[in-house]
């Protein structure tokens, strides 16, 4: 049985890993404050789930979820997550991460940060632009007209299927934006971000997307 690990377990986290679950994964939970404070998580996700450090979830994962604020990049353990593939939902929120300067600057992206802290893992930008409560309530089966698309980027075509395979099983098309870099594009204050859109829509919406500099 394939195992999500996840390093955060915060509203996106936790709908992840109900997600998951429903699909038959197993599911390691983690974060900053302990295994011991996801308790009444892990008792509500019932069967299946687990609690452990970062360290532990990473090692123990199939597929790995980081999901934490970005100002705390540097504290995900990097050894444990070699060769993994590493879906990553973080946004860049200055009033919460303080100011990242070659964020403000544009010369990189959080997913670009998160594949440099962790150089022989295959990061796939995911997530970063649905609700979390979305990731429950809009879940629809393959083949269903409109169903809604979440856009994915990264360097590894091999991963990114995974992720895209993953994403299908638990209600969602997918869209490939293209390289790691391109994250970017369905980032905050652009048409992609938190809005609901079906395949097309969401291509259209990526397509339509400008860098801070020029808004």
């Amino acid at each position: 049985m394939a195992t999500l690990g996840l390093i955060g377990a915060g509203h996106i986290g936790s709908a992840l890993a109900r997600a998951a679950l429903g699909q038959g994964w197993d599911v390691v939970l983690s974060n900053s404050r302990g295994p011991e404070t996801l308790g009444d998580l892990v008792n509500e996700l019932g069967t299946g789930a687990r609690a452990a450090t970062p360290a532990e979830a990473a090692a123990a994962a199939d597929l790995v979820v980081v999901t934490i604020p970005t100002k705390n990049i540097g504290d995900i353990p990097v050894e444990p997550l070699a060769g993994k593939i590493v879906i990553d939902t973080n946004n860049y929120y200055e009033q919460r991460d303080g100011q990242i300067a070659e964020l403000d600057d544009e010369s990189t992206t959080v997913s670009e940060l998160l594949q440099s802290h962790l150089p022989t893992s295959k990061v796939v930008k995911a997530f970063n632009h649905i609700a979390a409560n979305d990731i429950g309530a809009q879940a629809q089966p393959a083949g269903t007209e409109g169903r809604r698309a979440l856009a994915i980027a990264g360097d590894d075509a091999d991963a990114k299927a995974t992720v895209a395979a993953f994403i299908d099983s638990i209600g969602f098309d997918t869209v490939d934006a293209g390289a790691l870099s391109e994250g970017w594009r369905y980032q905050k204050d652009n048409p992609a971000y938190i809005a609901r859109h079906d395949a097309a829509a969401l291509t259209q919406a990526l397509s339509e997307a400008t860098r801070y500099r020029d808004k």
